[in-house]
């Protein structure tokens, strides 16, 4: 393909200048944990507002449900956490947990409960249904589900991961090529995952954000220097530079299933269906980028060479924004 449409390009670039104020995955988190048949001990964290402002939204449990002692309230990592205990009465099983105030739409919230029996139920609240109905202990179907659905939700919502893959698609000249590098991406990230999250290494979050950021310049002025006839290794084989930011890509998706956890009693199933979700989530946005162009190709026809180094100046620009702010974030 030549040439791309005008319509293609706009749609790269809202995607891109959209993902300016786009951070890293920080949902809010519930957690209740099962002490007895009717008590829960809860942790609910919120990410923080400039200045350690404290955001609006709240957990509204079942009218049989009462807190019981004195709520613990820090500010943890950049975030409000809370601490308490509730009593429901009779059980929780079939009753419905709702947030109000849902950040005002500005992030989904993970709700996570851990039972007596070492079983898990795992959701994802997002704003237009903030309801997380609590069931009786789920089969291993249910938590292969549960965590499949994750992984395709974060990295379909993960848009510095996505810009990664938009730079590497641009700089692959065909289908081998094309293949090849996404594979180089897929194996690196999932080693670094399986090894983070079981525990295996262990690197601080936000230095890894940082260096994720700056992958995605590198590989945006890659493609700018394919264009000037400048071929480096990376243009040559850009399977090998997959494969190595992926293990760091990889640490990032970990950081997102540690704030989510493991279920105890299905830590094997959990994990490979979250990296699936990952998988499918990501062949998901190829297969769209890939389809879309061609598509559109037909219409309003520019230079591809003009739209690609718009684009690459743009994701480039993006992820240096993203980089100084990443850093001077802890330094």
């Amino acid at each position: 393909m030549t040439r791309i449409s005008v319509k293609f390009l706009a749609l790269i670039l809202m995607l891109v200048c959209q993902a300016v104020s786009a951070d890293i995955f920080r949902p809010a988190y519930l957690e209740l944990s099962q002490l007895d048949a009717q008590r829960y001990s809860v942790l609910w964290r919120v990410p923080a507002l400039p200045d350690n402002r404290r955001l609006a939204a709240r957990v509204v449990y079942p009218a049989n449900t009462e807190r019981v002692g004195e709520a613990r309230t820090a500010i943890i990592n950049n975030a409000w956490e809370e601490r308490y205990e509730i009593l429901a009465a009779g059980s929780l099983i079939d009753q419905q947990v709702t947030i109000e105030g849902i950040l005002g739409g500005a992030t989904d919230v993970i709700v996570r409960i851990e039972r007596l029996d070492g079983t898990t139920q795992l959701g994802r609240l997002q704003p237009a249904e903030p309801v997380f109905t609590v069931t009786a202990s789920p089969g291993p179907g249910e938590v292969a589900v549960a965590y499949f659905v994750l992984g395709v939700e974060h990295i379909l919502g993960g848009i510095d991961h996505l810009l990664f893959v938009l730079a590497l698609l641009l700089l692959v000249g065909n289908l081998r090529r094309l293949l090849l590098t996404i594979t180089a991406f897929t194996v690196a990230h999932s080693i670094t995952l399986v090894c983070a999250t079981l525990g295996w290494i262990s690197l601080p979050g936000p230095p890894v954000e940082a260096v994720i950021a700056l992958s995605i310049v590198f590989v945006a002025a890659e493609v700018i220097h394919e264009q000037q006839g400048r071929a480096s290794l990376t243009a040559r084989s850009p399977w090998l530079v997959a494969f190595g930011f992926g293990l760091l890509h990889g640490l990032g998706f970990a950081g997102a299933l540690q704030e989510v956890g493991l279920p105890e009693t299905a830590i094997p199933v959990a994990l490979l269906m979250f990296n699936v979700g990952v998988e499918a989530g990501q062949l998901l946005f190829v297969a769209g980028v890939v389809i879309l162009g061609a598509l559109l190709s037909r219409v309003a026809l520019v230079p591809a060479t003009m739209v690609k180094r718009l684009v690459s100046y743009a994701i480039g620009s993006v992820a240096a924004f993203w980089t100084i702010e990443r850093v001077a974030a802890f330094v």
